[in-house]
């Protein structure tokens, strides 16, 4: 809040305006009961009708000011503080999404800066300015009549242990219920993630029991919640509304007595009911607060989490124009969630500008890894990985990754336009360039049947397409982007035979400008690679052309005799 101190200090002023206005009635109930219904004076009460209308008005404009204020105030910051974790959160190595999930995150940056929202937006006001009533009201309920004041004051300590005592209780279930509902959302987002597969496998009777039992167990925690916000409340009000019964009792034996008039008595009775009503009010109020207090711990969390992988201090520049050579030089790698399991043991790789090297053998042998490492998800425990020879961890690493084209397995689709898919690289490209990197990777031939052309929406990921088609819309996005190294991940793996030939065309044409490194396990999809480079359990055990590793008699040779004899 604290770019918006202009504001907040003129919704002060509006809430102090507001406050003081409320408790001037008081003081003319006073005035009207002692000098003119008990005086008789007629006038009088034509003076203080027209003073409590002037005074309505000022009420009226300052809770006008306070209220849009405030109300501004809450969704401004909650913008701003979405915005803040959102561009965190980019930030953050897929790491951390190793071990949080999706809809969990979904939900605090939703459910929890929905919450925060309500209090800076309205409840925090509604908070101090029952405040401010409350200490009014007793600085005026002093005034009226200090014996009386006095028994108020004993009893205040008696109306405010229940929120002491409740709240922290009520802080505590707050923050269990926000996490049993970010386990609710977690639920549907990867349920509905994948529908095809819950369908086809008909699975729906077991995902509504699980869901129906993670929404009974956050309806449970609310509960609770509820229960000890209502019983505090309730509390609250009987202290407060009991002690005012007292207090008329007394005050009625001074009035009868005369020790006091009946218009103070009025004007006490107004102050202790208005100071009862805003302890009431803040009593519910802070189950709110503290419903809020769990929301922002849990924020903060996500914001105080640190990126495992973040640009050094003073970066070293890339080389102009980069050349996209890389280089592994002893490499040791265990994923953060595996730490005793080396994905790479002692890796040792040199590939050349414009080179185009294979990368291959069993599953788990550490081809992926290779490409998490390169566009540095993941820094090495032990060894050096050198881009254009300059060390990458010396990078920034959005320096590093900008000049990487990676073309994936499964192929990301976002639910956007066609052309703005292909841009995605290069946002600033015109529909012309768009339009060449299409043709480039044999995309335009079905893109032009598209109602729209480049201006169709896709959905969701691409359900429109088909798997040919989604690949070769990502061939299209990695020509427009033209990066020095390209990075192929198995991709023809699973297309048919008329969608890997153009696919496996337009790949081609691409790798010709370009350093490319190539996970296959189809070896015939890789047999014209300059090089090929065998792994096994995180090791290079071979290196050569198709040839010359066929000549080995190892690995290779065996993986080849399995596929080709097939």
């Amino acid at each position: 809040m604290r770019p918006y101190r202009q504001r907040i200090l003129a919704a002060a002023v509006a809430l102090v305006v507001a406050a003081g206005s409320v408790l001037a009635i008081g003081q003319g109930l006073k005035l009207v009961i002692d000098r003119g219904i008990a005086a008789g004076n007629p006038g009088m009460l034509n003076e203080a009708l027209v003073g409590l209308l002037a005074v309505i008005v000022i009420m009226s404009g300052a809770t006008f000011g306070r209220f849009y204020l405030v109300t501004w105030l809450g969704e401004r910051v909650t913008a701003d503080l979405r915005r803040a974790v959102f561009e965190h959160i980019l930030k953050l190595s897929p790491a951390f999404f190793e071990v949080t999930r999706t809809g969990e995150v979904i939900s605090r940056l939703t459910n929890d800066t929905s919450l925060l929202e309500t209090v800076v937006g309205s409840s925090a006001s509604f908070a101090l300015r029952n405040f401010l009533l409350m200490i009014g009201a007793f600085v005026l309920l002093a005034h009226t009549s200090p014996r009386l004041t006095v028994l108020v004051l004993i009893g205040v300590p008696v109306v405010f242990l229940p929120i002491i005592i409740a709240g922290r209780r009520v802080r505590r279930l707050s923050r269990a219920s926000q996490d049993r509902l970010a386990e609710v959302a977690a639920y549907i987002d990867e349920t509905f993630h994948e529908i095809r597969t819950v369908q086809a496998y008909v699975h729906e009777p077991v995902d509504r029991a699980g869901f129906g039992e993670r929404v009974e167990s956050q309806f449970d925690t609310a509960r609770q919640r509820i229960l000890v916000r209502a019983v505090m409340v309730a509390s609250v009000i009987f202290l407060a509304f009991g002690a005012i019964g007292v207090i008329l009792w007394v005050g009625g034996n001074d009035v009868v007595a005369g020790r006091l008039s009946p218009g103070s008595l009025s004007a006490f009775v107004f102050y202790a009911v208005l100071a009862a009503g805003a302890v009431g009010a803040i009593a519910e109020v802070m189950g709110e607060l503290q419903r809020a207090a769990g929301a922002a711990e849990r924020l903060l969390e996500l914001l105080a989490t640190e990126p495992q992988i973040s640009p050094p201090a003073d970066p070293l520049p890339l080389a102009q124009p980069a050349r996209g050579a890389v280089s592994f030089e002893q490499v040791d790698f265990a994923y953060p969630t595996r730490p005793e399991t080396l994905a790479l043991k002692g890796f040792t790789l040199s590939v050349r500008p414009g080179e185009k090297l294979a990368l291959v053998g069993p599953s788990g042998a550490g081809k992926t890894t290779i490409f998490q490492l390169l566009l540095r998800y993941y820094d090495p425990q032990a060894g050096e990985i050198r881009f254009d020879g300059v060390p990458t961890r010396a990078l920034n690493p959005a320096d590093l990754r900008g000049a990487i084209a990676l073309v994936a397995q499964d192929p990301v689709i976002f639910a956007t336009t066609v052309a703005n898919n292909v841009r995605y690289g290069r946002p600033e490209a015109s529909d012309a360039e768009v339009e060449a990197a299409c043709r480039a990777a044999y995309a335009w031939e079905f893109i032009e049947r598209l109602p729209q052309g480049l201006a169709t929406p896709l959905g969701e990921r691409g359900v429109q397409l088909s798997g040919g088609q989604r690949q070769r819309l990502s061939i299209a996005r990695a020509v427009l982007a033209d990066r020095p190294l390209l990075l192929l991940d198995e991709a023809t793996s699973a297309l048919d035979a008329e969608s890997e030939r153009l696919v496996q065309q337009a790949l081609n044409d691409l790798m010709a400008q370009h350093t490319t490194l190539i996970i296959a396990h189809r070896l015939a999809t890789v047999q014209n690679a300059d090089r090929i480079a065998v792994m096994e359990h995180g090791q290079l055990v071979e290196i050569g052309t198709h040839q010359e590793l066929l000549a080995q008699n190892g690995l290779y040779a065996r993986l080849a005799a399995l596929q080709f004899t097939a």
